[in-house]
Protein backbone atom coordinates (compact mmCIF):
# COMPACT_ATOMS: atom_id res chain seq x y z
CA UNK A 1 0.00 0.00 0.00
CA UNK A 2 1.56 3.45 -0.81
CA UNK A 3 2.13 5.94 1.26
CA UNK A 4 -0.55 9.39 0.98
CA UNK A 5 0.07 11.29 -2.22
CA UNK A 6 -0.20 14.84 -0.37
CA UNK A 7 2.88 16.69 0.88
CA UNK A 8 1.03 18.57 3.63
CA UNK A 9 -2.47 19.43 4.67
CA UNK A 10 -2.39 22.87 4.00
CA UNK A 11 -2.49 25.05 1.07
CA UNK A 12 0.94 25.39 -0.57
CA UNK A 13 1.59 27.85 -3.40
CA UNK A 14 1.73 26.44 -7.15
CA UNK A 15 5.40 25.93 -8.25
CA UNK A 16 5.41 28.22 -11.01
CA UNK A 17 4.61 31.15 -8.28
CA UNK A 18 7.73 30.46 -6.44
CA UNK A 19 10.12 33.28 -5.81
CA UNK A 20 13.79 33.45 -8.06
CA UNK A 21 15.72 32.69 -4.68
CA UNK A 22 13.10 29.33 -4.37
CA UNK A 23 13.67 28.18 -8.26
CA UNK A 24 17.00 28.76 -7.74
CA UNK A 25 17.59 26.70 -4.39
CA UNK A 26 15.10 23.67 -5.50
CA UNK A 27 17.02 23.68 -8.96
CA UNK A 28 20.37 23.30 -6.65
CA UNK A 29 18.60 20.28 -4.74
CA UNK A 30 17.25 18.10 -7.94
CA UNK A 31 20.77 18.94 -9.44
CA UNK A 32 22.48 17.55 -5.80
CA UNK A 33 19.79 15.29 -4.48
CA UNK A 34 17.69 14.75 -7.33
CA UNK A 35 14.57 15.57 -5.49
CA UNK A 36 13.47 18.56 -3.62
CA UNK A 37 12.53 17.44 0.17
CA UNK A 38 8.94 17.78 1.07
CA UNK A 39 9.77 19.65 4.00
CA UNK A 40 11.68 22.46 1.63
CA UNK A 41 8.45 22.16 -0.38
CA UNK A 42 6.12 22.37 2.96
CA UNK A 43 8.03 25.99 3.62
CA UNK A 44 7.24 27.79 0.21
CA UNK A 45 4.37 29.09 1.61
CA UNK A 46 6.69 31.08 3.66
CA UNK A 47 9.78 32.29 1.86
CA UNK A 48 11.53 34.21 4.65
CA UNK A 49 11.02 30.94 6.64
CA UNK A 50 11.97 28.36 3.65
CA UNK A 51 15.38 30.68 3.90
CA UNK A 52 16.17 30.49 7.96
CA UNK A 53 15.01 27.07 7.94
CA UNK A 54 17.34 26.12 4.94
CA UNK A 55 20.68 27.91 6.51
CA UNK A 56 19.64 26.70 9.76
CA UNK A 57 19.69 23.42 9.07
CA UNK A 58 22.78 23.41 7.07
CA UNK A 59 25.11 25.24 9.78
CA UNK A 60 23.27 22.36 11.98
CA UNK A 61 23.85 19.43 10.31
CA UNK A 62 26.80 20.23 7.35
CA UNK A 63 29.09 22.51 9.54
CA UNK A 64 31.40 22.58 10.84
CA UNK A 65 31.11 20.32 14.57
CA UNK A 66 33.04 17.62 16.62
CA UNK A 67 29.99 15.37 15.88
CA UNK A 68 30.13 13.33 12.45
CA UNK A 69 27.19 14.00 10.27
CA UNK A 70 26.81 10.62 10.45
CA UNK A 71 25.95 11.05 14.49
CA UNK A 72 23.92 13.65 14.15
CA UNK A 73 21.85 11.93 11.59
CA UNK A 74 21.54 9.07 14.24
CA UNK A 75 20.62 12.11 16.71
CA UNK A 76 17.82 12.77 14.11
CA UNK A 77 16.70 9.15 13.69
CA UNK A 78 16.51 8.63 17.44
CA UNK A 79 14.78 11.90 18.37
CA UNK A 80 11.87 11.28 15.73
CA UNK A 81 12.05 7.69 16.98
CA UNK A 82 10.91 9.02 20.56
CA UNK A 83 8.53 11.33 18.50
CA UNK A 84 7.36 8.86 16.20
CA UNK A 85 7.58 10.69 13.12
CA UNK A 86 7.07 9.18 10.37
CA UNK A 87 8.56 11.97 7.83
CA UNK A 88 12.06 12.49 9.47
CA UNK A 89 11.97 8.60 10.37
CA UNK A 90 12.15 7.93 6.97
CA UNK A 91 14.07 10.68 4.89
CA UNK A 92 16.58 10.52 8.10
CA UNK A 93 16.74 7.19 8.33
CA UNK A 94 17.76 6.66 4.83
CA UNK A 95 20.67 9.23 5.44
CA UNK A 96 22.15 7.16 8.12
CA UNK A 97 21.71 4.27 5.80
CA UNK A 98 23.74 6.29 3.19
CA UNK A 99 26.14 7.88 5.31
CA UNK A 100 27.19 4.30 7.33
CA UNK A 101 26.93 2.18 4.35
CA UNK A 102 24.76 -0.11 6.60
CA UNK A 103 20.82 -0.19 5.82
CA UNK A 104 20.72 -2.62 8.87
CA UNK A 105 21.88 0.33 11.03
CA UNK A 106 19.91 2.41 9.56
CA UNK A 107 16.53 0.10 10.61
CA UNK A 108 17.91 -0.66 14.02
CA UNK A 109 18.36 3.27 14.56
CA UNK A 110 14.52 3.70 13.35
CA UNK A 111 13.19 1.02 15.56
CA UNK A 112 15.13 0.22 17.90
CA UNK A 113 18.74 1.62 18.52
CA UNK A 114 19.41 -0.24 21.93
CA UNK A 115 19.22 -3.25 19.71
CA UNK A 116 22.35 -2.32 17.61
CA UNK A 117 26.38 -2.70 18.67
CA UNK A 118 27.36 0.80 19.15
CA UNK A 119 30.48 1.74 20.84
CA UNK A 120 30.45 3.49 24.44
CA UNK A 121 30.34 7.15 22.73
CA UNK A 122 27.87 6.69 20.67
CA UNK A 123 25.61 4.73 22.81
CA UNK A 124 26.00 7.68 25.44
CA UNK A 125 25.36 10.28 22.94
CA UNK A 126 22.23 8.18 21.46
CA UNK A 127 20.91 7.49 25.33
CA UNK A 128 20.93 11.45 26.18
CA UNK A 129 19.16 12.38 23.16
CA UNK A 130 16.59 9.99 23.76
CA UNK A 131 16.41 11.24 27.69
CA UNK A 132 16.40 14.80 26.61
CA UNK A 133 13.61 14.37 23.75
CA UNK A 134 11.81 12.67 25.92
CA UNK A 135 12.47 13.61 29.91
CA UNK A 136 13.99 16.73 29.41
CA UNK A 137 13.25 18.34 32.87
CA UNK A 138 15.20 14.98 34.19
CA UNK A 139 18.45 16.24 31.86
CA UNK A 140 21.29 17.11 34.67
CA UNK A 141 25.09 17.71 35.24
CA UNK A 142 25.51 13.79 35.76
CA UNK A 143 24.22 13.41 31.88
CA UNK A 144 26.89 15.71 30.56
CA UNK A 145 29.02 14.10 32.51
CA UNK A 146 28.22 10.85 31.45
CA UNK A 147 28.84 12.56 27.92
CA UNK A 148 31.94 13.57 28.94
CA UNK A 149 33.59 10.57 30.11
CA UNK A 150 33.37 9.40 26.76
CA UNK A 151 34.90 12.01 24.98
CA UNK A 152 32.64 14.91 24.34
CA UNK A 153 33.95 18.35 24.73
CA UNK A 154 31.44 20.45 25.96
CA UNK A 155 31.15 21.85 22.74
CA UNK A 156 29.90 19.04 21.52
CA UNK A 157 27.59 18.85 23.93
CA UNK A 158 26.46 21.81 22.72
CA UNK A 159 25.93 20.41 19.34
CA UNK A 160 23.50 17.50 20.79
CA UNK A 161 21.52 18.90 22.31
CA UNK A 162 21.20 21.90 19.36
CA UNK A 163 20.53 19.06 16.91
CA UNK A 164 17.99 16.94 19.29
CA UNK A 165 15.88 20.46 20.38
CA UNK A 166 15.94 20.85 16.55
CA UNK A 167 14.63 17.63 15.51
CA UNK A 168 11.84 18.35 18.51
CA UNK A 169 10.91 21.52 16.63
CA UNK A 170 10.26 19.74 12.94
CA UNK A 171 8.77 16.37 14.26
CA UNK A 172 6.16 18.44 15.60
CA UNK A 173 6.26 20.64 12.49
CA UNK A 174 5.66 17.32 10.47
CA UNK A 175 3.09 15.78 12.51
CA UNK A 176 1.02 19.11 12.92
CA UNK A 177 0.89 19.73 9.16
CA UNK A 178 0.59 15.51 8.60
CA UNK A 179 3.83 16.07 6.29
CA UNK A 180 4.38 12.81 4.22
CA UNK A 181 8.22 12.41 3.17
CA UNK A 182 9.06 11.77 -0.45
CA UNK A 183 8.80 8.52 -1.76
CA UNK A 184 12.30 8.36 -3.04
CA UNK A 185 13.59 7.63 0.33
CA UNK A 186 11.94 4.35 0.87
CA UNK A 187 14.39 2.39 -1.76
CA UNK A 188 17.67 4.60 -1.09
CA UNK A 189 20.50 2.79 0.04
CA UNK A 190 18.86 -0.34 1.15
Amino acid sequence: MPQPDHIVRVALPDPAAYDADTQKYFAKCEEKLGLVPNVLTAFTGRPAKLGTFSRFYNELMLGESGLSKLDREMIAVIVSSANRCYYCLVAHGQAVRALSGDPELGEMMVMNYRVAELDARTRAMLDFAWKLTETPREVGEPDRDGLRTVGFSDDDIFDICDVVGFFNYTNRLAHGLDMIPNREYHAKDR
